[in-house]
């Protein structure tokens, strides 16, 4: 492969670990405020967090695209904190990374936390242990299976993207052209040794995940 195609090998790895870091800081409480919550509004939320399965990732980033725009407030807010724009940018990826790959992370951790034996949350508040302390405690112990799956599927399915990515960060090298972008160059301008290189290393990766993945949620299920 070229320099500039390691180069993105980088850019894509650093963005998937990134993501991942912060949708497991946001899907943990989000999965388990999802779980607990009882009342009516709660499908408008499993909704929402689940839209990026359904929409068309183009649909996605032109939203994003035009929110991260310096005329509309986020992107504002963005500018006037940071002195740069959020629209292509590497900063502007790893926020539309985490959107898009959210119901990657919190659906499997809601289904695991709506699992879990509330007798042993019981017991550990009999013993005097607050939430926080239950939570570290209790939950994450019982679930971290389920919430090493989680952050797998976040980690792989941000190495994946293209859609998002392309309208978000375009396709400047060094800064904002992952892999999957950088492949599309390759077969664009023919150079298919480099293509067949990174299409090969995708694929090798995504089923040396899955093949873990599947080991791993068949032993969590004996």
């Amino acid at each position: 492969m070229t320099g500039e195609a390691w180069q993105a090998v980088s850019v894509t790895l650093q963005l998937a670990g990134l993501t991942t870091l912060l949708l497991i800081a946001i899907g943990l409480p989000m999965a388990w405020k999802l779980a607990g919550m009882t009342s009516g509004f709660r499908p408008v939320l499993e909704a929402l967090v689940g839209l990026p399965l359904v929409l068309p990732p183009t649909v996605l980033g032109f939203y994003l695209l035009v929110a991260f725009s310096p005329n509309n407030l986020p992107g504002q807010v963005w500018q006037d904190l940071t002195g740069t724009t959020l629209a292509f940018s590497f900063s502007g990826l790893v926020l539309a990374s985490v959107i898009y790959s959210l119901p990657f992370v919190v659906q499997p951790l809601q289904r695991a936390f709506e699992q879990l034996d509330r007798g042993l949350l019981e017991a550990a508040s009999s013993l005097g242990a607050g939430p926080i302390d239950r939570f570290f405690s209790v939950v994450l112990p019982q679930t971290f299976r389920p919430l090493l799956l989680a952050a797998c599927l976040g980690f792989a399915h941000t190495v994946g993207e293209f859609g998002v990515v392309l309208m978000i960060g375009g396709n400047i090298p060094g800064e904002t052209q992952v892999l999957s972008i950088a492949l599309y160059d390759a077969v664009e301008t023919q150079d298919f040794a480099s293509a067949h290189t990174m299409a090969a290393g995708l694929m090798l990766f995504a089923l040396v995940l899955l093949i873990a993945l599947y080991s791993l949620d068949r032993k969590g299920h004996r």
